[in-house]
């Protein structure tokens, strides 16, 4: 189908004002479902991240004498800006992404969620009182927003993971600085229009398109910028690491994720078997939080294989924006070519592939991947151990409750894991025992911006969502306040 151009504005947001790069250069936005220009956007480099920052920078003091209440105003209304645009902010998100169009709804009104609820929750921002040692002293501790802040953001979810960062850090006071990726800036874009029309005073929000590495260079290097806040590979977040540690800086980081999804004989079978497609295929497999290591008690695996082989078979593969898909492309050809590659090592070491295991030829243009899954599987296939970010749903069979603990826990990762039973000893005993920041029992979409977001081990540093990542956003003074004899 033909899918046309976008509506929304191409330039950078710097200062107030829309802008150009400094350098004059531009960027093609492709569909990855038929590979079409969509839109053409300013892209700069280092020099316009340092405009940015200044800009940032001006604003922070202005913007953190705005009382909490006013703030909220803005963000409250950024919210209803989203969701009377959700429809077209969701076609946007369809064409520079891929996803299904009813996916990227769900996520542009998840991330109108995420501002209405710092919006509130920055109204709560408490310090308190300490009981004194010293009758003549009182103890405070206050919060103070920690200053200008850097967001660096992938593309799988181009309106849900800027708004984590976007929103609470302006709920505490703090001016930011966004840059999206490569591929999909053009949510973001609609944003930032909702944002201004919403009454965002100039330079307290701020948008960069350009090369990551000379805009992480200004980042890392300006001391103004006190923060940076990054969703991304771990491979890269342990870069981030190594280069905060010139001038100390504060880094928050969602990383990588390998997440098991255990499935006990007292689940309900078929609303199993549904839930865990739904959580593999979302987005093509392409979410951090997605499973991507199922483990099925011995006692169920054949019943529970035959029934994900059939609901995979059934699913609708497509471009997005045509009605009842439920499976998109791929992102980029690298992806595809990865995802291959996943599927033909297992297979070369054992794996017997149930439906898929192949690129598609049912598109001429584009990049497909059949929904695939795969039985046989062994630790030492790269499956098991790459973070596979690919729809490749590999079976896997377990006796004890124990055995199923340890395999869980045995990967470096740490970010999700999602658990199907009904009995209640056995949820206490996995939510306890396996490593994960986020825990899904008879849950496989547990985000939700009320509670906290985040990963254990490698898979992250702090926590996005709730009250703790409204709290990722400031620093803690405490006042020794001596009193004078009366």
């Amino acid at each position: 189908m033909e899918t046309g151009k976008v509506s929304v504005s191409t330039r950078m947001y710097i200062g107030g004002e829309w802008c150009d790069a400094i350098h004059g250069g531009t960027l093609k936005i492709e569909n990855p479902a038929d590979e079409s220009v969509v839109a053409e956007v300013a892209y700069g480099g280092r020099d316009d991240a340092e405009r940015a920052i200044q800009a940032a920078s001006a604003a922070f003091p202005a913007w953190r004498a705005v009382s909490t209440y006013d703030r909220a105003k803005i963000l409250k209304k950024t919210a209803e800006l989203m969701r009377d645009r959700a429809d077209r902010i969701a076609r946007t998100l369809t064409m520079e992404q891929g996803k299904p169009l009813i996916e990227a709804r769900t996520e542009v009104l998840h991330a109108a969620d995420t501002f209405e609820w710092f919006a509130e929750e920055g109204k709560r921002a408490y310090g308190r009182i300490i009981p004194p040692t010293n009758i003549a002293k009182r103890y405070l501790a206050i919060k103070h927003p920690v200053g200008v802040v850097a967001t660096i953001t992938p593309w799988n979810f181009p309106a849900a993971l800027p708004s984590r960062k976007i929103a609470p850090a302006l709920a505490a006071g703090c001016t930011v600085v966004c840059r999206p990726a490569d591929q999909t800036p053009l949510t973001v874009l609609e944003m930032f229009e909702c944002l201004i029309e919403a009454g965002i005073p100039k330079g307290v929000a701020n948008l960069v398109m350009g090369e990551a590495i000379p805009i992480a260079d200004a980042f890392f290097a300006n001391p103004a910028v006190r923060k940076i806040s990054f969703t991304g590979s771990t491979a890269v977040g342990k870069e981030l690491i190594r280069r905060s540690a010139d001038q100390v800086k504060r880094l928050s980081l969602e990383l990588g994720g390998h997440a098991p999804l255990i499935v006990f004989p007292d689940a309900d079978l078929k609303q199993v078997a549904q839930a865990a497609v739904i959580g593999k295929f979302r987005n093509n497999g392409q979410v951090c939080i997605a499973p991507s290591r199922f483990y099925v008690q011995e006692k169920i695996a054949a019943d529970f294989t035959d029934l994900v082989v059939e609901i995979t078979r059934g699913l609708k593969v497509g471009n997005g924006l045509e009605p009842g898909v439920q499976v998109g492309p791929m992102f980029e050809a690298r992806a595809l070519t990865k995802t291959a590659s996943l599927v033909d090592d297992a297979s070369a070491k054992g794996a017997k592939i149930l439906t898929g295991g192949k690129p598609s030829t049912q598109f001429p243009k584009g990049h497909w991947f059949e929904p695939t899954v795969i039985r046989g599987v062994s630790p030492e296939m790269r499956i098991m151990t790459d973070e596979p970010f690919a729809p490749v749903m590999p079976l896997l069979d377990f006796s004890k409750i124990d055995d199923v603990i340890a395999a869980a826990n045995n990967t470096p990762y740490g970010l999700a894991a999602y658990v199907f039973t009904n009995d209640l000893t056995v949820a206490t005993r996995m939510a306890e025992g396996l490593e994960a920041g986020i825990i899904g029992i008879n849950d496989p979409v547990p985000a939700t911006p009320q509670c906290p977001f985040g990963g254990m081990k490698q898979s992250g540093m702090g926590r996005e969502l709730g009250m703790e990542g409204l709290d990722a956003y400031y620093e803690t003074k405490y006042v020794s306040l001596g009193l004078r004899d009366s």
